[in-house]
């Protein structure tokens, strides 16, 4: 590892890897909202998904943020099955140049099926 070429493109392929990942949470109770198109052919085949792709923004002097789920027409319910939201080496970049005020997340969730 004498060239600094080599070490710089080691350093940079770990800090890529590590900043993008992706967390899943599901529900074990309840009934995933189908799809009507069952269009998708990944981990959400058969579930209606809405998928958010958006920068936050929060202070300096709060710590945290919150996103709130209505009954609409994508989420009739208005309760979780699943969620998942997804920090990518962009999303890393936006929050250390913003001193932590933006993040931009990719947050996909299907709501729980309406009971009657």
């Amino acid at each position: 590892m004498k060239n600094p070429i080599k070490l710089f493109t080691l350093i940079t392929t770990c800090l890529l890897l590590s900043s993008c990942y992706s967390v899943r949470l599901r529900s074990v109770n309840g009934t995933y909202q189908p799809d009507p198109l069952l269009s998708r052919n990944d981990y959400y085949r058969g579930m209606e998904v809405v998928e958010l792709d958006t920068v936050i923004k929060i202070d300096i002097v709060s710590k945290d943020f919150t996103y709130l789920i209505k009954e609409t027409d994508a989420c009739k319910s208005g309760k979780l099955h699943t969620v998942e939201f997804k920090n990518t080496f962009g999303g890393s970049l936006l929050s250390v140049f913003s001193f932590g005020k933006k993040r931009k997340l990719k947050v996909k969730y299907v709501c729980m099926k309406p009971t009657n």
